[in-house]
């Protein structure tokens, strides 16, 4: 009876053991997916940090070339000169200008009927028309930084439940699939109706290809020394010629391959003065990124190579989301402002 009883318990305390194991497992896990999140916040703020670095010594560099000027004015009688001074030192920046931190993040969606899908760090997608004006509000259960357009829904990644989403005629909100153990970032629908998706799970990151209802149709991991091609996948798209492209954050390269899962190419620039964000490509098969750090559009030719920088004139902030509307347009999402913008970058 006493030798049954102990068995009993010692049953018990290894149940509560095992299950203790498995608490650890899921902390582990949540504080891996933490730290991976907190990592790609610092890119962020260290790359804005740098940014208003050089808006700073700008503006010490004009208060200097101020200074000099009206020490020289204190000793000229000249009222032209004096008056156009006046304007010069009006147009000067303040620093209450600058922009706390506080980072929106933004994607878009261009649908069938001229209007644009856009998502932000709140809880709604909002669909605007190309003058602006603001056609229909969804709420949704997790901020909107990847959305996607598929059989003219709009659809969504639920990062806290793991889940591919989609919004219904009557704004229900309907879960597609889940990703299991992944956590899932960026996706786009392809030509042929399915899903890709960037997925990371503590060190590894993926690729992968579902059908409109969820099954896996390819994995996209390791190149053929397996050696894992990704490290940080964030934003993604499929060129015309069935390239897959995904700008990844850790490596901040765009890297492209083709539709077996072959490298095609990887582009990338100095650290200092680039960091891709969104990408996507036109029906000429040319790839369009984002420049969230240096401020600007790279246009790349189907095979990597570049092409030409897009500045609007009257410029651009923290690009942080595109999408191509056709006729040589696109619209550009400012990731530090929120402000959207219609740039014409084909003739």
């Amino acid at each position: 009876m006493v030798s049954s009883i102990s068995s009993i318990y010692k049953q018990k305390k290894d149940e509560v053991t095992a299950r203790g194991e498995e608490w650890h497992k899921e902390i582990e896990k949540t504080v891996k997916k933490l730290h991976q999140e907190l990592d790609d916040m610092q890119k962020e703020h260290e790359a804005l940090l740098k940014k208003q670095e050089t808006e700073y010594k700008g503006i010490l560099k004009n208060l200097d070339q101020i200074n000099r000027r009206a020490t020289s004015l204190q000793k000229s009688n000249d009222v032209k000169e004096m008056q156009t001074f006046i304007p010069m030192i009006e147009k000067q920046k303040t620093l209450s200008e600058f922009t706390q931190y506080s980072f929106p993040t933004f994607c878009e969606a261009y649908t069938d009927d001229n209007k644009v899908w856009m998502g932000g760090n709140t809880k709604e997608l909002k669909l605007f028309d190309l003058q602006g004006h603001l056609h229909r509000t969804v709420s949704i259960t997790y901020v909107g930084s990847f959305i996607y357009m598929l059989n003219k829904q709009v659809g969504y990644i639920d990062e806290n439940k793991r889940a591919v989403k989609i919004i219904s005629n009557s704004n229900n909100d309907v879960t597609i699939f889940t990703t299991g153990d992944w956590n899932p970032r960026g996706i786009t629908s392809t030509a042929s109706g399915d899903l890709l998706v960037c997925l990371y799970k503590d060190n590894q990151s993926k690729v992968v290809r579902y059908s409109s209802t969820g099954g896996v149709l390819q994995e996209i991991q390791y190149d053929s020394l397996c050696q894992p091609i990704y490290s940080s996948p964030y934003y993604i798209t499929e060129n015309v010629n069935g390239d897959i492209i995904v700008t990844d954050w850790k490596k901040n390269s765009v890297i492209a391959v083709n539709r077996l899962g072959i490298l095609r190419f990887s582009y990338s620039k100095e650290k200092n003065i680039f960091f891709a964000s969104a990408v996507v490509h036109d029906s000429f098969g040319h790839v369009i990124i984002a420049d969230y750090r240096g401020d600007k559009i790279h246009l790349l030719d189907r095979d990597g190579q570049f092409l030409r920088y897009i500045i609007p004139r009257e410029g651009i902030k923290s690009p942080r989301a595109l999408c191509i509307m056709g006729h040589g347009e696109m619209i550009v999402g400012e990731g530090w402002t929120g402000n959207a913008k219609k740039i014409k970058y084909l003739k």
